[in-house]
């Protein structure tokens, strides 16, 4: 699912098809960029998704994130906010 997540992130990004995204893509794209990086989530829907395996970082601002990983972070975000998705 990430490499696949990672995919479709690069080609939607910055596009208005992120729009027609629901919630839970978005959700899933986001934490997909997380999970890539080595977060360690804290909820039980991210765990049963993603899992912690692997994971290095407990704290989201200690997770090494490229210039384009945020801004793409950032465009999903924006977008769940617009979609009105529940946080």
């Amino acid at each position: 699912m990430r490499f696949l997540a990672a995919a479709i992130l690069a080609s939607l990004t910055a596009s208005p098809a992120l729009a027609a995204f629901p919630c839970d893509e978005l959700w899933g794209e986001r934490n997909a960029i997380y999970k890539d990086a080595g977060y360690c989530f804290r909820t039980e829907r991210a765990i049963r998704a993603f899992g912690n395996s692997g994971c290095k970082y407990d704290e989201l601002a200690d997770v090494p994130l490229s210039a384009r990983q945020r801004a793409d972070i950032a465009d999903i975000q924006r977008q769940e906010r617009e979609n009105g998705c529940a946080r």
